[in-house]
């Protein structure tokens, strides 16, 4: 099927059209120039699918695009799903959507058992608590995978964490500590208190892991921090891509040879690997390499991103 706007086939288009509208929040001229039809046309679109009731807080018709998409990565990066949603131009709206979709699958994967739920930073996990529909037994808990920082408010790891388990109605468990501290010397000395270590045991036997991951770009509240601010260059001298918990990695995915990833405070990704649920929570071109990265080393087993990420990732070696 040919991959234009102007030949995608009705029901498809409908989809399109309707998931742009509702949970897109895009208005219909908008729409119209996206899909290069016309506004009268979006219009007529948005009444069927609104008196059809295939509208409820979600839109039921089937993205088939973005499914083949999902089936397609899942099967080349050897994931057990993933979950892909259509490109938006802005770029705070595309966060939310792709973190939506991941509180709607968290939801459908977080069980009615006792489960240690390890969550991740990010503006983009922030917003999958706005679809968090799971309830877990009350012996369930969250834990942050990461020290905090010092900025970057309701993105923070202790913020989003505490999101999270008001949500699921659990109790929360912090890495009271800074993700990153001045040397690997440091690092030890802190985490010779009994109650940090027994937080950073929790992210490891934690049956859910939640992520995201980053860009080394200079205007995320990680490079902001001054560490990594004064050695950015060196890092990405030494062939990182991304962080990923704070670590960070090489194309391979491998944590590169430097002090900052000896001097962390946060769960490692070959540890997150051992998790019987892990999500990669991620999108934006620019996160492409690390993402890629992360998929490569076998981290997650699940994604939940967008589509021009999604079609990147089959592109090229694996």
């Amino acid at each position: 099927m040919p991959n234009e706007p102007g030949f995608l086939d009705e029901d498809l288009e409908r989809a399109r059209v309707a998931w742009l509208y509702f949970i897109g929040g895009q208005t219909q001229q908008e729409i119209a120039q996206r899909m290069n039809i016309t506004r009268l046309k979006v219009n007529k679109i948005i009444g069927q699918v609104r008196d059809s009731g295939a509208v409820q807080v979600s839109v039921s018709l089937p993205l088939t695009d973005c499914i083949e998409l999902a089936e397609e990565v899942s099967h080349r990066y050897g994931l057990a799903d993933a979950v892909v949603v259509p490109d938006l131009d802005d770029y705070i709206e595309q966060k939310r959507v792709i973190g939506e979709a991941a509180g709607t699958l968290a939801s459908e994967l977080i069980e009615d058992r006792d489960m240690g739920v390890g969550i991740g930073s990010g503006r983009t996990l922030s917003f999958a608590v706005r679809a968090l529909r799971a309830r877990p037994r009350s012996e369930s808990w969250v834990v942050g995978l990461t020290g905090g920082v010092t900025s970057g408010s309701s993105t923070n790891t202790f913020e989003v964490a505490t999101a999270f388990a008001r949500a699921l109605g659990i109790e929360c468990h912090y890495l009271t500590a800074p993700i990153y501290c001045a040397n690997p010397e440091s690092r030890d000395a802190i985490l010779l208190n009994d109650e940090l270590t027994d937080v950073l045991a929790r992210t490891e036997i934690a049956d859910v892991g939640i992520v995201s991951c980053g860009a080394l770009t200079q205007d995320t509240s990680l490079t902001q921090i001054r560490v990594v601010k004064d050695n950015l260059d060196t890092v990405l001298k030494r062939g990182a891509v991304g962080e990923f918990m704070g670590w960070f990695l090489d194309a391979q995915g491998r944590p590169i040879d430097h002090f900052l990833n000896e001097s962390i405070i946060a769960l490692p990704p070959e540890k997150l690997k051992l998790k019987p649920i892990s999500v990669l929570v991620s999108g934006g071109i620019r996160k492409i390499p690390i993402i890629r990265a992360i998929l490569r080393a076998g981290y997650v087993n699940r994604l939940v991103t967008n589509e021009g990420v999604a079609r990147a990732l089959l592109q090229g070696p694996r």
